[in-house]
C-alpha cells in the first residue's frame, strides 16, 4: 500500500485524506495541537509542523516520516498574494528543509488566482509557472512537481450563497473537492510527473446563477456572463478525465 504525505491538514487536506484513506496509508502535518490526537486516533499519522514566512527556521528538522512516503501533497499556500517574494523564499526553504531531497511524486495545490482579473478565457500558457514565484521556486527544487491551479474550493458546507459576493454577473471558476481528489488519484495511479494543470469545473455560470440554483430560485432571464474564465481543457484532454461535478450549479445536490 502506497504511503501519502499531506503537508497542511486543513479543509482541503481533510477532504483529500478522506478520499484516499481506503487505498493508501496517510501521514500529515497540522499547525493545530488538538488535531494531533484526534487524527492519530483515526489512523492518520500526524505531526505538528509550521513553515513560517517571516524567517528561516534553523531548528526545523527533516520529517521523520518522509523516508516512508511515496506521494507528497502540499496544500499550504505558496503564493505572492499571501506574502512577498522574500517571505515566500523563507517559507519554501523551511518546507524544503522539512521534506528534504524527496524524489517521489509531489503535488502542489496552487491557485487560479495567478491569472489577472481580465475578461478572457485563460489557459496554462497565458501565465507560465516561470512567472509565478512560488511555483517556480518549488519546481526548481523538485523537477517532478505537479502543479494544480485550483479554482474556488466548493462542496459540502462551502456554497456560494453563504458568502457575501460582488460582481454577480461574472463567471465562477469553481471546483468540487471530489474532483480534486479524483484527479490526484488518477495522476498517482498513472505516475504522472512535472505537469501544470488548471483544475476548474468546465462549466462557468455567473455567480448569480449559482446562488439562485442553491436557493432553488429560477433564473429570470438569459444574460451574458462576464469576467474571466479559467479553462481546464488541457487536464481533461491529457488525463482523459471526466468531471464528476462539471456544473457549479449542481455542487449542492
Amino acid at each position: 500500500m502506497k504511503k501519502i504525505g499531506i503537508i497542511g491538514y486543513g479543509w482541503l487536506g481533510e477532504k483529500i485524506a478522506s478520499s484516499l484513506s481506503g487505498k493508501y496509508t496517510i501521514s500529515a502535518t497540522t499547525t493545530t495541537d488538538n488535531k494531533v490526537n484526534d487524527l492519530n486516533s483515526k489512523g492518520i499519522h500526524v505531526v505538528l509542523a509550521s513553515f513560517p514566512d517571516y524567517q528561516l527556521t534553523e531548528s526545523l528538522s527533516q520529517w521523520e516520516e518522509i523516508k516512508n512516503i511515496d506521494v507528497l501533497i502540499i496544500t499550504i499556500p505558496v503564493s505572492e498574494k499571501s506574502c512577498c517574494v522574500s517571505s515566500l523564499y523563507n517559507r519554501i526553504q523551511n518546507l524544503s528543509a522539512f521534506i528534504g531531497d524527496f524524489k517521489g511524486q509531489i503535488f502542489l495545490m496552487s491557485s487560479t488566482g495567478v491569472y489577472p482579473d481580465l475578461p478572457k478565457d485563460f489557459t496554462e500558457e497565458d501565465v507560465p509557472l516561470e512567472n509565478v514565484s512560488g511555483e517556480r521556486m518549488l519546481r526548481n527544487r523538485y523537477p517532478q512537481l505537479n502543479i494544480l491551479r485550483l479554482g474556488g474550493l466548493m462542496g459540502d458546507n462551502r456554497l456560494l450563497k453563504n458568502y457575501n459576493v460582488g460582481n454577480l454577473d461574472h463567471a465562477v471558476n469553481h471546483i468540487h473537492y471530489a474532483d480534486i481528489s479524483a484527479i490526484i488519484t488518477q495522476m498517482i495511479e498513472s505516475k504522472t510527473e512535472a505537469k501544470l494543470y488548471n483544475v476548474t469545473a468546465p462549466i462557468h455560470p455567473a455567480k448569480s446563477q449559482v446562488i439562485n440554483a442553491q436557493k432553488n430560485i429560477p433564473d429570470e432571464e438569459v444574460f451574458e456572463v462576464k469576467g474571466k474564465k479559467v479553462l481546464s481543457s488541457k487536464l481533461a484532454s491529457e488525463l482523459d478525465y471526466t468531471f464528476q461535478y462539471p456544473d457549479p450549479r449542481t455542487f449542492h445536490l
